[in-house]
């Protein structure tokens, strides 16, 4: 991904000027409207300080949660503008709009050392159909464009895709940059043993991913509610697991193509249900009961995994491998992670491909023991889908 960065602007395109900066500050907020994890503010740091330092006048722009492009005070930057003010230690002007005047005044009166924040893009009701007339409208609040937004890079939304193509140059952020990095390089020319682990609930939103990663990788070990359905296709019992019955035969066409580069679960995790965790007892792969359902892979499986990632020199990760936010069946998600950390701190490249799989990461604390986890779930996948990100397409070449 040969493109431009916020480090190939002169000096002349950033000292003085407006820089409209997408980045993506989709951030969880509490009932009260607190932030629960600013991950995502503290991601876009690093671009937002190196602009500033240059001279640069911030500009920013993003999207948070699904307020169906009409304003919903539940989903205002408010909040973010407070956090960013304070993890900055200057002064952030906040407004709450977007494509409108008032917003392209306050763009034109920013201090040298300030930062501007506009109100969520998707109150706009342009913003999610990359309307041309909104996308031009953004476009006079910058003198040049950068996007960190890698979470958003999938989508061609008007803050993303539609804005560069009125406003260059047009640039990735040090974030975007990263991932791209991380990922492409992974994909690219990875150190190898390369292994990678999928695990989530469904195979259907993993099957273009094992199919690009298939012929990359040395390993492919699976494990979630997804194993489930390629033990279906080996005539194996699966009780009341979840299981996609219209995906067996791919299963079982994907198992013939693999060998042995992909691996199953040797045992799970078993209980009734759910909320009967106390129930939870470790089975073999082959005697799961009628009555039971797989949530979690078992202690077999998490040491022989536990061993693939210690011998591996490049390791990505997506999708957890248990149900991990009930306990005991997120033992095997907290494994992974932890044999990630051990094998990044021996020297490998470990990354986390955003998603349920972040999620873990932080809760278990390990987050910088990775040596990258990448904050956009949807953006990550399709990436190591091989799919072309418009977010990263329509900025600068080199």
């Amino acid at each position: 991904m040969k493109k431009k960065t916020v480090r190939d602007l002169s000096d002349a395109q950033v000292k003085g000027k407006r820089v409209l900066l997408r980045v993506d500050f989709n951030v969880p907020l509490n009932e009260n409207g607190e932030i629960t994890d600013d991950t995502r503010i503290r991601a876009a740091l690093p671009t937002i300080r190196l602009l500033m330092e240059r001279g640069g006048r911030p500009v920013i722009l993003s999207h948070l949660g699904r307020p169906k492009g009409k304003p919903d005070p539940k989903y205002s930057l408010q909040p973010v503008s407070n956090r960013l003010m304070e993890l900055m230690g200057c002064n952030v002007v906040f407004v709450e709009s977007t494509d409108s005047d008032e917003a392209l005044k306050a763009s034109q009166d920013l201090n040298p050392g300030e930062i501007l924040l506009l109100e969520n893009t998707r109150f706009l009701g342009g913003e999610e159909k990359n309307d041309q007339r909104l996308s031009r409208a953004l476009s006079e609040l910058g003198d040049c464009f950068v996007n960190d937004a890698f979470g958003a890079a999938h989508r061609a939304h008007a803050s993303t895709v539609g804005v560069a193509e009125h406003l260059r140059p047009a640039v990735a952020g040090l974030l975007m940059e990263k991932e791209l990095e991380y990922l492409g390089g992974a994909l690219s020319n990875p150190k190898r043993p390369f292994v990678a682990i999928l695990g989530g609930a469904k195979i259907s939103g993993k099957i273009d991913v094992i199919e690009q990663l298939l012929p990359k990788v040395d390993g492919l070990l699976i494990g979630g509610a997804m194993a489930c359905t390629f033990y279906k296709a080996m005539g194996l019992e699966t009780g009341k697991s979840l299981v996609e019955e219209d995906r067996v035969t791919m299963a079982k066409d994907l198992l013939a193509r693999a060998g042995m580069k992909l691996t199953l679960p040797h045992d799970a995790m078993v209980a009734p249900s759910l909320d009967q965790p106390k129930s939870a007892k470790a089975v073999a792969r082959n005697a799961i009961p009628k009555d039971q359902a797989m949530f979690d892979i078992g202690p077999q499986t998490t040491a022989s995994y536990s061993r693939a990632i210690a011998s591996a020199k490049t390791v990505i990760w997506n999708g957890p491998m248990g149900v991990f936010e009930t306990p005991p069946f997120d033992r095997g998600t907290r494994a992974i992670a932890e044999a990630m950390a051990n094998a990044t701190a021996k020297g490998a490249t470990t990354i986390v491909g955003g998603g349920d799989s972040a999620a873990a990461v932080a809760e278990a604390g390990l987050e910088e023991k990775m040596s990258h986890v990448s904050t956009g779930g949807g953006a990550s996948l399709e990436f190591l889908e091989g799919k072309k990100l418009p977010g990263v397409e329509v900025l600068d070449d080199v």
